[in-house]
């Protein structure tokens, strides 16, 4: 994959489980195949909504074969954030020897705030994987947050082709616009980000939520009429709001796309399914935005 390759609709896809914990292959396909079909130009494997930190470096490469097999010729990325070097490397090098094109990765994930040298060794280390790279900054993952100087600096010990910019502060999504959009694929990570994001250089979204709607979501909010883009940004908004405030992150996401007919599973252990409750409520939420 090359920074050409990354646009669009990027999604992050969920791991469908089944209540004993194993992998739904045949579902995962399916999912990987109906979000192509809803225009997705790449799919994302072993992120956070992927329940990264369920997988093994084993079923990380499993899951890559699998989608590089169902959508030939769709770029495959995956995700290889990992609080330790060791771990990030194994994930690194399954997804290179099953087909992904590029790699997903935050800095040191979870444990402690890096410093700058902490985070470009991670980086440097992870080229040797032979990839690309998509950096993730994700401050409330990481608890770092990748400034534009910290960027800049990993750009020259990797081979960064993208960014997907989670910090939820849109001021420092704008500043990295304007300084890397003409340099690497700057993707918006939050979805009620896209609309506005577009036209201030953003190459696409690697983002949760417009998988939801029936298509058109990169032209409606690139060439759509202004209503139409109002009426977009406003189902995003809603959905966001919606999937991050109810139960712990993914079991709202994976009981929507269930709900929507896509055989998402349940979430693995820790994380429990979404209760009758929220279900009832996620179900509200959908009917309104006339999703259902």
């Amino acid at each position: 994959m090359d920074r050409a390759a990354l646009h669009g609709m990027h999604p992050a896809t969920v791991t469908p489980f089944s209540p004993a914990g194993e992998i739904m292959e045949d579902a995962f396909v399916e999912i990987v195949r109906a979000l192509v079909d809803r225009g997705a130009t790449g799919v994302c494997i072993a992120g956070d909504n992927g329940e990264s930190w369920a997988l093994s470096a084993e079923e990380r490469g499993r899951l890559v074969r699998l989608a590089a097999e169902a959508v030939p010729g769709t770029p495959i990325s995956c995700g290889c954030s990992a609080p330790t070097l060791a771990a990030a490397i194994s994930y690194a090098r399954a997804a290179a020897e099953n087909g992904a094109g590029a790699l997903l990765s935050m800095p040191p994930t979870y444990v402690m705030k890096g410093s700058r040298d902490e985070v470009l060794r991670r980086y440097a280390a992870l080229a040797e994987a032979g990839l690309p790279i998509i950096a993730y900054n994700s401050p409330r993952r990481a608890g770092f947050s990748l400034g534009l100087e910290d960027l800049e600096a990993v750009l020259d010990v990797a081979p960064v082709i993208g960014l997907k910019e989670s910090s939820r502060d849109f001021f420092h999504h704008s500043h990295v616009l304007h300084r890397f959009a003409d340099r690497i694929a700057v993707m918006t990570g939050p979805c009620h980000y896209i609309v506005p994001s577009l036209p201030l250089g953003a190459a696409g979204f690697i983002a949760t939520g417009p998988e939801f709607l029936p298509g058109g979501v990169m032209e409606t909010a690139r060439d759509g009429t202004e209503a139409e883009r109002r009426a977009l940004h406003h189902r995003l908004t809603v959905i966001y709001e919606t999937l991050m405030g109810t139960g712990t992150w993914p079991s709202a996401l994976k009981c929507c796309l269930n709900l929507l007919g896509l055989p998402a599973g349940v979430p693995r252990d820790p994380v429990s399914a979404a209760s009758p409750q929220m279900e009832a409520e996620l179900r509200a939420t959908l009917e309104a935005l006339e999703l259902l």
